[in-house]
C-alpha cells in the first residue's frame, strides 16, 4: 500500500511529465504547427483580395512595406500588434496546398527565428480573431501577404520588394 506522500509524489511525477510531453511536442512560437518538426503556411480566399497566407492557426499573414529580404523592422511595440510567425529551433516552414512562393526564415536581432515568403517577414494582426480576418489590411504600411507573391494593395512582388525604404526608427514605421 502506497503512503499518502509516495502516492502525491508519483501524480506530481506523472503531471510533470505530461507538461513536458506537450511542450516538447507542441513546438511553440507565435505560429508552430505542432510535433511535426514544421510549420504550414496555408492559403484563403477574401472577396476582393484573392488567396492570401495564412498561418498554421489559419489565421490571415501579412508583410510590413518598410521589410526588405530577410530584414525585419517591426520590433516592440509592434510586434506585440504585429506578432511575427517564427519557428523554433530546427523546424522549417512547409507550404501547405497551393502556397507556390519560396518560403525560408532568418533570424532576428531578438532570438526568434521569423518565416518568410520570398524573402519578406510574415506576421499576425492582433485584431484578428479568426481565420479569414483581414481587418490588419492597410494599417500602418501592412499588408495581406497574397498567394502569389505580392501584397494586397501593392503591385510589387514579395521578392523585389527590397528597394522599399527601410525604417530607421526600430518600431517599423509603426
Amino acid at each position: 500500500m502506497l503512503h499518502r506522500s509516495q502516492l502525491a509524489r508519483g501524480v506530481i511525477l506523472a503531471a510533470a511529465t505530461s507538461l513536458i510531453l506537450v511542450a516538447c511536442t507542441s513546438g511553440g512560437g507565435a505560429g508552430s504547427s505542432g510535433g511535426t518538426g514544421s510549420v504550414t503556411v496555408g492559403m484563403a480566399s477574401a472577396s476582393g483580395l484573392g488567396p492570401f497566407l495564412t498561418g498554421p492557426n489559419g489565421k490571415t499573414l501579412y508583410t510590413h512595406a518598410g521589410d526588405s529580404a530577410n530584414t525585419s523592422t517591426c520590433t516592440g511595440t509592434c510586434l506585440a500588434a504585429w506578432p511575427a510567425l517564427t519557428v523554433t529551433s530546427g523546424q522549417q516552414p512547409v507550404a501547405g496546398a497551393g502556397v507556390t512562393g519560396q518560403l525560408g526564415s532568418f533570424s532576428r536581432p531578438d532570438g526568434g527565428t521569423q518565416v518568410t515568403y520570398n524573402g519578406l517577414p510574415l506576421y499576425y494582426w492582433q485584431g484578428d480573431t479568426k481565420a479569414g480576418d483581414v481587418t490588419g489590411q492597410g494599417i500602418s504600411g501592412f499588408t495581406v501577404a497574397l498567394a502569389a507573391g505580392s501584397s494586397a494593395g501593392s503591385s510589387t512582388a514579395a521578392g523585389s520588394s527590397s528597394t522599399a525604404p527601410a525604417s530607421t526608427s526600430g518600431g517599423g514605421g509603426y
